[in-house]
This record gives C-alpha cells, sequence and structure tokens, in this order.
C-alpha cells in the first residue's frame, strides 16, 4: 500500500470509529453543465475525497463500520470504452477495489439494489443534505423504506445525521502529511504573486496580471487555483469579492492582488496591495501601513490557547484607532467596535480557516464559546480598509483607495509560522521590489 492509500485509509479508519453503530454515505460532487453539452470544470467534493481518494464523478462511498466484510464501498461509474474515449478512464469496479483500498465495489447503477442491504442492520445514517438535490431525494425515499422495513422487520436506521461535526473536526486540525501539501500550495501561490508583480505596471490590463498568476500556478504544478482570482486596480480593490479584472491599470492606482492555487486538493490564500507606478501616495501609504500594523498585531495573536476571535480583535482595534486619528471614524473607539460603525470601511472577520477549501471545514464556535487554536490549524490573517468612490463624509483625498493584506499562518507549538512571508508587504520592500520589476524591463536606470 501507497503513503498516499495508507493516508485516506488510516482517516477512513479513525472517522469510523466516531460512527461506530452507524453508516456513512457521501456522494461525490456532480457534474455541472456550463453551456451545450460542456461541463465545467470538475472538482470533486472535498469531504469525499479527503475519505477516498477517489477523483472521479458519479461515485458513492459508503462506510459501515460493523459491516463483518464490506467496511468500506465504493459505487463507481461502470467501465465503458465508448465513454472513456471521451472523457477519459475510468477505474471501474476493479479499479476500486486495487488502487483505492475499497472492501467492495459496485457499479453505481446497482445502487439501489445493493445500498439497503449494506445499511439495513444499522442504527443511523451520517449523510449531509444540501449539496446534490438528486441524491437528496433518492436518501428521503430510502428513509422511507426503512421506516416501513423497521415496522415489519424490527431493523434499519431511524435518523440522519450530519457527519459534518465529526468529520470537519478532523479537517480542522492538520497532520504532518496534510501540512506538507498545503505548504507546497503556499509555496506556488507566493510564486504566482512574485510572477504577478513583474507585469504591474500602467497600462496594463488586470487580465494582464492575472494570466501571469494562472501561469505560474499552472506551470509549476496546479492543477487549479483554490478560488477566481481578484486583480483589482483603483476603486475595484473596495469591492470584496471583484472577479472581472478587465480595467486598465492607470498611473496612480493601487492594485489588490487576491490569489491562491491548490495542490494535492489544498490552497493557499494570499493578498497584497501594490502601486501601480511604483511609489505609494501619501494618502495611501497611510491607509497602506495602518492595514499593515493591524495585520502584524494580529499575526502576534495567533497562539495556542487564544481564541480564535482574538486576532480579529487586535486587527480591529488598531484599525479603529487609526482611522479615528485620520478622520475618517469620529467618536471613542469603545463606542466604534460596539456600535459597529467601522463597518463602513471594514466589513468582513480578519480571519477564516484554511485547508482544502479556501474557507475550510472546522466550527469558529464550540458550545457558544470561541474555539481555542491549536497546533496545527490553519488560519488567514487579512484586515483590510476599503474607501468606496462614493463614500460621503470622507476627505477626497482617500477615496476610491481598497488596501487588503493576507497571509496563511500556522498555529505552532510554541506560536505561529507564517508560511506566505516570501511575497513582499512592507512599503520598502514593494517598492524596491517594484523598482527592480522596473529596471529589468528597462523603464530605470
Amino acid at each position: 500500500m501507497s503513503d498516499t492509500e495508507s493516508r485516506f485509509r488510516q482517516r477512513r479508519e479513525e472517522f469510523m470509529q466516531r460512527i461506530r453503530g452507524g453508516a456513512a454515505l457521501f456522494p461525490a460532487a456532480p457534474t455541472a453543465i456550463r453551456n451545450g453539452d460542456v461541463e465545467h470544470e470538475y472538482r470533486q467534493d472535498t469531504d469525499f475525497y479527503y475519505l477516498t481518494g477517489f477523483e472521479e464523478p458519479g461515485a458513492l462511498a459508503v462506510l459501515t463500520p460493523d459491516h463483518p466484510e464490506h467496511k468500506f464501498v465504493l459505487f463507481v461509474q461502470p467501465k465503458d470504452r465508448e465513454k472513456e474515449v471521451w472523457t477519459g478512464w475510468r477505474a471501474g469496479e476493479e479499479g476500486a477495489v486495487r488502487d483505492y483500498s475499497a472492501d467492495k465495489a459496485f457499479t453505481i447503477d446497482k445502487l439501489g439494489e445493493e445500498l439497503p442491504r449494506l445499511i439495513e442492520k444499522t442504527d443511523r445514517v451520517y449523510y449531509r443534505f444540501g449539496s446534490d438535490p438528486t441524491f437528496d431525494e433518492r436518501m428521503i425515499g430510502l428513509m422511507r423504506r426503512f421506516q416501513r422495513q423497521r415496522q415489519r422487520e424490527g431493523y434499519g436506521p431511524t435518523s440522519v445525521i450530519d457527519p459534518a461535526e465529526m468529520l470537519h473536526e478532523m479537517r480542522l486540525v492538520k497532520t504532518a502529511d496534510e501540512l506538507s501539501l498545503l505548504r507546497q500550495a503556499v509555496e506556488i501561490s507566493c510564486n504566482g504573486h512574485l510572477a504577478a508583480i513583474e507585469a504591474i505596471r500602467p497600462g496594463v490590463y488586470e487580465y494582464e496580471i492575472e494570466a501571469a498568476l494562472r501561469y505560474t500556478f499552472r506551470r509549476e504544478g496546479s492543477p487549479r487555483c483554490g478560488y477566481a482570482p481578484i486583480v483589482a486596480s483603483g476603486a475595484n480593490a473596495t469591492v470584496l469579492h471583484y472577479t472581472t479584472n478587465n480595467r486598465r491599470v492607470e498611473d496612480g492606482d493601487l492594485v489588490l492582488i487576491d490569489a491562491g492555487t491548490e495542490f494535492g486538493y489544498y490552497t493557499g490564500d494570499i493578498t497584497r496591495t501594490y502601486p501601480a507606478n511604483g511609489r505609494f501616495t501619501a494618502e495611501q501609504a497611510a491607509i497602506y501601513n495602518l492595514v499593515l500594523e493591524a495585520q502584524l498585531e494580529a499575526i502576534k495573536a495567533v497562539r495556542p490557547g487564544e481564541t480564535f476571535i482574538h486576532p480579529h480583535e487586535r486587527a480591529l482595534r488598531v484599525l479603529v484607532e487609526g482611522m479615528l486619528k485620520m478622520g475618517l471614524l469620529e467618536g471613542e473607539a469603545e463606542e466604534v467596535i460596539k456600535e459597529e460603525k467601522y463597518k463602513k470601511f471594514y466589513m468582513h472577520r480578519t480571519s477564516h480557516w484554511l485547508g482544502m477549501d479556501v474557507h475550510d471545514a472546522g466550527p469558529y464556535k464550540v458550545a457558544d464559546e470561541w474555539r481555542r487554536l491549536e497546533p496545527g490549524m490553519v488560519l488567514t490573517i487579512e484586515p483590510g480598509i476599503y474607501i468606496a468612490q462614493d463614500t460621503e463624509g470622507v476627505d477626497t483625498r482617500y477615496l476610491g483607495i481598497g488596501v487588503r493584506i493576507e497571509d496563511d499562518v500556522l498555529v505552532t507549538r510554541d506560536g505561529n509560522e507564517v508560511l506566505s512571508a516570501r511575497v513582499p508587504k512592507s512599503i520598502e520592500e514593494i517598492e524596491a521590489v517594484l523598482d527592480a520589476c522596473a529596471y529589468r524591463r528597462g523603464e530605470k536606470v
């Protein structure tokens, strides 16, 4: 058995220990039509992949820890030479057992016949509704069948439970193997950002900078971006999830780049903000340095035992006090924070979990208390200030300025490690790097 197969087996065994007496069903992500008969790029459901390593659509994983023979069963698409010519090789039943360590495999057309037999002696079924409406309906029909069977035979599952609480708890704290993949994803993401810096200058289009990102990601072995890259120049940087990326970058603009890529189903998530012409204006520098100060303070708060919300509280305090000094906000800091007046310029939280999904699985609160950070957890630290072009009551010098700075931070035994530290973020570093890019292009001597 390969190290990769062993990793997935260990995950299944740990999860099955948590659901003794029950059975769990995990359908593969459905395909989605883009237009005509063309499908969107396929990406496997994260939970399904986490437990199986299987990347084909049209599949179902069944975990039955108390079954005497078949604790891990895969239902898969049948081998079909004609279809494989068009869409690629399929594992089939034999491949599911040989290559993915399934105890037993069936073709997906046998689901109605075989699935009830596998789970009929369990007390409960673990299944998450909402991702696949078609399978949701099948699940409802299956439970109705078991209701009737239980009355006649005296056995059959009586409840459906969301497996997320247990499974996502497993995903929240990363193993050494997971961290290795995540580090590689962040490393490639850093290289993409460094390539994007080379493309920044007045006169280019946002999509040209995006192209530099995507080219580097793909060249270095990433199969896809972790999310749609944001390349936002000028006032576009004040739109949090701007992804149109088609504006021409003008002299005097800031360019906000938020992008990360996947490797081994783990993703990076990095944001930097740069002056297009190589120099921050006084107003841009004031906003930028305030966001950077808030980010550095928040990173200091990432350590074992601290609550998840503490870095946000630290960043928020710095941002509010700074914006009060600049005249962007009025009043006392405590009042501004309590009444959330800062949301005019800072609308989001400072952190989210990072891992297989860019907004990764795992609870932020446990029993109504903020989660305590533990070694192996990874989160982003990403404060920002966004002053829309049409904001009323703001000095016109600040209008249209958007700044966000984001790093990927691992909680370690002694504190934290900033995984994405290679991408420059101080004003001095950024201006020096942009100067070097201009020299290489022959724009400075």
